[in-house]
């Protein structure tokens, strides 16, 4: 079907014998058939060879349309310029561009309307990108050679395009067509991606505040509960060295507690607690005889240490007189003795530490001062005849002592024995050496450790205590001011023992003694609790009464057995 077709240049033969034009390689993928040249005026017409005679390969060539005016061209390609000097063309210029390629319907003009003319559609370019201007096809003489376009600049300025039509080509590859744009931004899609913004902003802004507001919360109920985040940790002082200072409340405990025992007493259908101290090595403990009394002469006696061993006890001597007496513990070794001091240097004012197992808390420790001295006391008495009152020129302090306190050491200053806690003035008036059980109100009572000291000698040496006596019986009724002498003996006798010290001092029935050694004394019990703070063998000086005149005696103390 290609009879009377010319070759064309690069063009080869399919296999149903049309021919296939070769398309041109371009760098930007696009094909683009090339372009006859412009053609002159010197040049014949297209279909017309040279010598005037059409080709008869154009179709319709000889024609009579061919005689036809041809249409206008359009607007954005121009019309071929002859060259100058040259005569205008014989025949009027055919009604679109010649076809190169004689392809029908375009090879040879024909019965039947002129196709338009080609055209090469253009992606329209966004806004504001320069492209470059499609070529134009331009006249040509058809023995021209066919050459490729040259490709136009991208900087040139696109050419108006009017005719539709102008450029197509219907058997051109088709170009990639670019997606279509807007030249410019609608104020609505302006304002929509201005609301999207402002929703993303709001939506950020209250995602952020209900997760700091969560946060914020946990934090609270933390720091309310705990104080703080993670592990709660007070502040606290380091580990200090263990030390104290010897004359310190602590230091002076220290060295006592190990000395100080605990008493568990029974016996007799009784028993009771209270405290004691180690006088020596050997095993002697200084108590009170109201501690170690429940046990009789077959009782049982428990001592135990502050380091929680324990040992069996059997009482050496007592005296209920002055409420002292001393047990003894075999087969311990290692005891460390308290000190003692002497009770004579006391004064008042003077820090205190007492040590002892109120209510049975073994190793309690309380201090305090000596708030009086001298102070007469007088304990016991529950027999009624009494062999069980004593009588103690007593220290008076104010470090609380109570209940199972008996017998356990007052210390000085410096951790020696001053006194022996003895007695407290309960809070219903009454002194008793257990003051009920009612506990301390501040009034406590320690036996001075010098005459301590002395009766436990004697306890130690002889299982009894010697009393200094004066021989003679007091009136315990009286209520005057002083100790008046009674008027018969207790036993019968006479009231003024007969050879004894006060019989030879001259003193007679119905004196009243007011003072010893020139301090004043107003009473019987507080006569006695004077003359005990002595030993046997002392000298007293007496100031007392007869007859409205005043007089002083001397004399020298006996013992209470001597008889």
């Amino acid at each position: 079907m290609n009879e009377g077709k010319p070759g064309t240049p690069g063009a080869s033969e399919g296999p149903d014998g049309d021919f296939v034009l070769a398309r041109p390689e371009r760098p930007d993928g696009d094909y683009e058939l090339p372009r006859p040249h412009d053609a002159t005026a010197s040049t014949p017409a297209a279909g017309v060879p040279d010598g005037g005679a059409p080709d008869p390969r154009h179709r319709g060539g000889t024609s009579a349309d061919a005689s036809e005016p041809a249409p206008a061209q359009s607007t954005d390609t121009p019309a071929s310029t002859p060259a100058p000097g040259a005569d205008a063309p014989a025949h009027p210029q055919p009604l679109h561009d010649p076809d190169p390629y004689s392809t029908p319907p375009y090879g040879e003009p024909g019965p039947w309307a002129p196709a338009p003319p080609v055209q090469h559609p253009a992606a329209t370019p966004a806004h504001g990108v320069a492209v470059g201007v499609p070529p134009v096809p331009h006249e040509t003489a058809p023995a021209a050679p066919v050459t490729p376009a040259a490709p136009v600049a991208q900087d040139a300025p696109a050419a108006p395009v009017t005719d539709p039509w102008a450029r197509y080509d219907p058997w051109a590859a088709p170009a990639a067509v670019a997606p279509l744009q807007q030249a410019d931004p609608v104020e609505e899609d302006v304002r929509r991606r201005r609301g999207r913004r402002r929703r993303a902003l709001a939506g950020g802004a209250l995602v952020i505040a209900l997760v700091s507001g969560v946060a914020g919360g946990v934090v609270g109920v933390q720091l309310e509960r705990n104080g703080g985040i993670g592990a709660v940790e007070l502040p606290q002082a380091g580990v200090e060295a263990p030390d104290r200072d010897p004359d310190s409340v602590a230091g002076i405990a220290a060295q006592a507690l190990p000395s100080v025992v605990t008493l568990h007493v029974s016996g007799g259908g009784k028993g009771g607690t209270g405290t004691g101290f180690v006088l020596d090595d050997r095993g002697h403990i200084l108590t009170n005889d109201h501690v170690v009394e429940p046990a009789g002469e077959d009782g049982d006696i428990t001592v135990t240490f502050h380091s929680g061993d324990t040992a069996e006890a059997t009482v050496v001597g007592r005296d209920s007189g002055y409420d002292l007496a001393v047990v003894r513990v075999k087969g311990v070794r290692g005891l460390a003795p308290l000190p003692l001091g002497n009770s004579d240097n006391v004064r008042v004012g003077d820090p205190v530490v007492a040590i002892g197992a109120p209510f049975d808390l073994a190793g309690t420790v309380t201090s305090g001062i000596i708030s009086a001295r001298e102070r007469p006391i007088t304990a016991g008495g529950e027999k009624g005849d009494g062999s069980d009152v004593s009588y103690v020129d007593a220290l008076q302090t104010d470090a609380p002592i109570n209940p199972g306190n008996s017998g356990g050491p007052l210390l000085d200053g410096k951790g020696r024995v001053i006194g022996i806690n003895s007695a407290i003035r309960s809070a219903d008036g009454g002194l008793d050496p257990e003051g009920g059980q009612s506990g301390s109100i501040g009034l406590g009572f320690a036996i001075p450790i010098n005459q301590g000291k002395r009766v436990a000698e004697e306890l130690i040496e002889t299982g009894k205590a010697t009393h200094p006596v004066i021989g003679i019986t007091l009136d315990m009724e009286y209520s005057g001011d002083g100790a008046r002498v009674a008027a018969e003996g207790s036993d019968g006798g006479p009231p003024v023992s007969t050879g004894g010290p006060g019989a030879e001092a001259g003193i007679r029935p119905g004196d009243v003694i007011t003072k010893v050694d020139g301090r004043p004394v107003h009473s019987g019990e507080e006569l006695i609790v004077k003359t005990r703070a002595h030993r046997p063998g002392d000298r007293l000086e007496l100031t007392l009464e007869r007859g409205g005149e005043e007089r002083t005696v001397s004399l020298v103390l006996g013992s209470s057995d001597d008889g």
